[in-house]
């Protein structure tokens, strides 16, 4: 009986073990598909939308530099996404604008097509104000030193879509 016993007790560990390698085997796949396909796919990471999918300028276009320019519109980088919406309800939105300058150049007087923009929450005017229909300035008109970035909030029942219009080298 004890044969027996031990037998039975050797059949059970190892159907045991099959059984949790066949649960553990999927659970790993799924795993190793979401880093190789997502690598940024975590449920704790907040990714800004850099610009609508639909619109032209979603697709990256390299700055035409002629010798000896030092920047371009392209070295701003807008970035936008959702925040958490005000205790009201009222859509938040999050807003970086970042030098991106290869060559390392402070940008000044950054311009942004802007639409009608306006926020229920204050926006500091120092970081963005809107100047007129369509022309919001940025940093004051200060230079934003190559690698930094300025962020702010706002709040609106819809997202503004925001462009660079013009910057100074």
């Amino acid at each position: 009986m004890s044969e027996n016993h031990q037998r039975l007790s050797r059949i059970a560990a190892t159907i045991s073990l099959l059984l949790l390698l066949m649960l553990a085997i999927p659970t790993a796949l799924h795993h190793s598909r979401i880093s190789f396909t997502h690598p940024l796919a975590s449920p704790h990471r907040k990714l800004l939308i850099h610009s609508e999918p639909s619109a032209p300028s979603a697709t990256l276009v390299e700055p035409a530099r002629v010798w000896g320019d030092k920047c371009s519109r392209a070295d701003i980088l807008i970035n936008q996404g959702p925040a958490a919406p005000l205790p009201t309800g009222v859509p938040t939105y999050t807003v970086e604008i970042i030098n991106v300058c290869v060559t390392g150049c402070d940008i000044a007087e950054i311009h942004l097509s802007c639409g009608w923009f306006s926020s229920i929450r204050l926006v500091n005017p120092r970081i963005f104000k809107r100047l007129r229909y369509n022309d919001c300035i940025v940093n004051d008109g200060k230079p934003l030193a190559n690698g930094r970035t300025l962020s702010f909030h706002y709040a609106n029942s819809f997202r503004y879509p925001l462009s660079v219009q013009r910057i100074k080298c």
